[in-house]
């Protein structure tokens, strides 16, 4: 006895096709219907998630920087332009003078003045030159720079300010220069000594928090 796999029936040994609904008996010659298992398709796997984010992060970082330094460039740019239009300028000789919003600056090639606002002594027999000597004043610092020119060696000049500043820092090179800074409050004293020709030159700057009296 056999029965149809598609509608019930009962059907006659040997039969190949169901006489109540024609379908292929299964397990009969007749039977070409191949069975096949039924595939499930893999789930596809989720989206990275995490080199998004991270990109999307280093994308903010970045835009971040450059708006902030857009907005300091346009800040400086703005508070530059004030301070200009408001800066007031005056000369007197060898003096000028600035004031601005932020405070005044005074510059001066006065050698007179340099070789005293300098507050150390002269290597004797020096002669200071106007060229890359100054003075300026901004707020509470006062800087004074004076360039000078001597007929005695390096050596000399080197040994005369290394008895005047015996703590300072002493370098000396293999081209004959030497190098003497002192950072003995108030002032901090650089000299660079160095041969011309003959004879030497060296500048000193003075470096003053308080500002010099004039």
């Amino acid at each position: 006895m056999a029965f149809c796999n598609s509608c019930g029936a009962t059907l006659t040994e040997g039969t190949q096709f169901c006489t109540k609904c024609g379908a292929a008996v299964a397990g009969n010659p007749g039977d070409t219907s191949t069975a096949r298992p039924v595939e499930t398709p893999m789930p596809a796997p989720p989206p990275s998630k995490g080199s998004s984010s991270a990109l999307k992060i280093i994308l903010l970082i970045v835009g971040a920087l450059v708006l902030i330094s857009v907005l300091g460039m346009v800040t400086c740019g703005i508070v530059l332009h004030r301070a200009m239009k408001n800066a007031r300028f005056s000369r007197s000789g060898d003096n000028v003078k600035v004031e601005t919003p932020f405070g005044s600056m005074e510059t001066s090639q006065d050698t007179d003045k340099i070789a005293k606002d300098l507050g150390i002594d002269i290597y004797p027999g020096a002669e200071i030159q106007k060229a890359g000597s100054a003075s300026a004043t901004f707020g509470s610092v006062h800087t004074v720079t004076g360039s000078f020119e001597s007929p005695d060696s390096v050596d000399k000049v080197c040994t005369f300010y290394k008895s005047k500043f015996p703590s300072a820092t002493v370098t000396s090179s293999g081209e004959g220069r030497c190098s003497i800074v002192s950072s003995v409050p108030p002032n901090m004293i650089t000299i660079a000594i160095e041969p011309r020709g003959d004879g030497t030159k060296f500048v000193i700057t003075s470096v003053n928090k308080k500002a010099a009296s004039n």
